[in-house]
């Protein structure tokens, strides 16, 4: 079996193997600290990836996101801060666990969900990725171009509150993307006279400006840094109180079983992500169960229900990545810049030319989840007081700097740096007005395939635009896009 190679593929590269346990510990802490997003501690590390080989370097971001999104539940249960969106949901029935002395009994519970909620996105990965690929090798720029427009209506209608707003932030998104030359007439557009600027944007800094440097922005402007509450000194005598006994865990692995379907099956639609994933889990958990009246005060059900769904859409979310090139989520956009940077091209003929790789990333992703399992179950609480002890006022200068390194080491260029402060600018704009970051990003990396497939599908084409009604696929997408942004707008009507 492929997977099977894949696993000595890892464990035969020794830098790989540490490259899995050091993101792992370091996407746990990153997740744990209130405010400081897993995209915008990956976007910082990325210039670290230049300069090791491809296994080691996607396999440490890929397994920082994956336990950056488990991290998120320490600080939303111990001190009723979410540390990222996706575990806001879990702070619900976390927090007053904790209240009640039972910080182990929660913390526990959220790595076993979130362990087995992993695991289930990724058997998913793993089994479909490449079926798929086999039939999306067959595909041509027409049906490309349908599935990339699909892409942006669903990231620009589904990411955030408005859906005006979420297709502004891919406009400019895509606006971004088209800075520079011409990819058939090499003539020079949106480049003011910038000779500079006829390379395009470099993804590197626009990420590192809009999160992380916007989100510095944001903590500066708050006048005061709300301290973490403190986990209670005592705790309750019971033993049972303290761990995940097996009649609890096998009430909620019903639950765990159902989220994990619900994730996995958002984490295949492009841009929906993970905070929507685990509130849909808990909304549906607790309207079918009998005793939904004590979900918000210590049920136990209430932690499994978001942690294993917004884990399980970490695996799915990179099907569309792979399969087709495109995105499904703002990490796995980062991680196009990595592939990018070692030569390796995302699409389906990816199995052919670097199926080894894969398949190692793959196993990556399953000993990460093992190795961030046992942190968060044996260790947990202790992640959280080490968080608890790190002041904001230190953490964000020091973020701050690292941010204009990092832009620069990219490409040793100033105009990154500058390109780096501009974006971060415009995202700390965009979080004010409630604008998109995510989408921006997102759009832009899909900018260039998505134009390069339309102007190769006009240039095959006798029939003009009627090319994309002639391609069942293409119309499959266009439907889906038009009954997706129906149900979106009617919703919010």
């Amino acid at each position: 079996m492929d997977i099977l190679a894949g696993i000595a593929t890892l464990f035969g590269d020794p830098m790989a193997v540490a490259a899995v346990v050091l993101g792992a510990v370091i996407g746990v802490i990153v997740g744990a600290i209130p405010g400081l997003t897993t995209a915008a501690a990956i976007s910082l590390m990325v210039p670290l990836t230049f300069y090791i080989p491809p296994l080691p370097a996607l396999a440490f971001l890929y397994v920082v996101g994956k336990s950056g999104r488990f991290g998120g539940s320490i600080s939303a249960i111990l001190f009723n801060t979410p540390g990222t969106a996706a575990s806001a949901a879990t702070m619900i029935d976390g927090h007053p666990l904790v209240r009640q002395g039972k910080a182990g009994k929660a913390m526990k519970t959220a790595a076993v969900s979130s362990v087995i909620g992993d695991f289930g996105g990724d058997l998913i990965l793993i089994f479909g990725v490449a079926l798929i690929a086999r039939y999306t090798e067959r595909l041509g720029p027409p049906e490309y171009f349908a599935a990339y427009l699909m892409a942006f209506v669903l990231i620009g209608s589904m990411i955030g509150s408005s859906i005006l707003k979420g297709l502004i932030s891919s406009v400019a998104g895509v606006v971004l993307g088209i800075v520079g030359l011409d990819p058939i007439s090499a003539m020079p557009r949106l480049t003011f006279g910038s000779y500079e600027l006829e390379g395009g944007f470099s993804l590197v800094p626009i990420m590192i400006g809009v999160f992380v440097l916007s989100e510095v922005f944001v903590r500066a402007e708050e006048r005061e840094q709300g301290a973490p509450e403190a986990i209670p000194a005592t705790g309750s005598p019971s033993r049972d109180d303290h761990r995940l006994t097996l009649p609890e865990f096998l009430s909620c692995l019903p639950v765990i079983l159902r989220s994990t379907g619900i994730g996995a099956a958002i984490g295949l639609l492009p841009g929906i992500g993970s905070a929507v994933a685990c509130f849909i889990a808990y909304g549906e958990e607790k309207r079918r169960a009998p005793d939904s009246h004590s979900w918000g005060s210590g049920n136990i059900k209430g932690i499994a229900a978001p942690e294993s769904a917004n884990n399980a859409v970490s695996g799915p979310s990179m099907i569309p990545l792979l399969a087709l090139g495109i995105p499904g989520s703002t990490i796995a956009a980062i991680l196009v810049s990595v592939f990018l940077i070692h030569g390796i091209t995302v699409g389906p003929a990816i199995f052919h030319q670097d199926r080894d790789l894969i398949f190692g990333l793959f196993a990556a992703g399953l000993f990460g989840i093992a190795i961030y399992g046992l942190i968060g179950f044996f260790a947990g609480p202790l992640v959280g007081r080490f968080v608890a002890l790190l002041p904001a006022s230190r953490i964000y200068p020091l973020v701050f700097l690292t941010a204009f390194i990092a832009a620069y080491s990219a490409r040793n260029s100033m105009l990154d740096v500058l390109a780096m402060a501009c974006f971060g600018l415009l995202g700390y704009a965009m979080k004010k007005f409630d604008f998109s970051p995510a989408a921006l990003i997102i759009s832009f990396v899909l900018t260039r395939g998505a134009e390069e497939s339309l102007r190769q599908a006009m240039l095959i084409s006798d029939n003009g635009p009627l090319i994309f009604l002639e391609r069942p696929f293409a119309i499959g997408c266009f439907a889906v896009t038009v009954i997706l942004l129906y149900l979106r707008l009617r919703r919010r009507g």
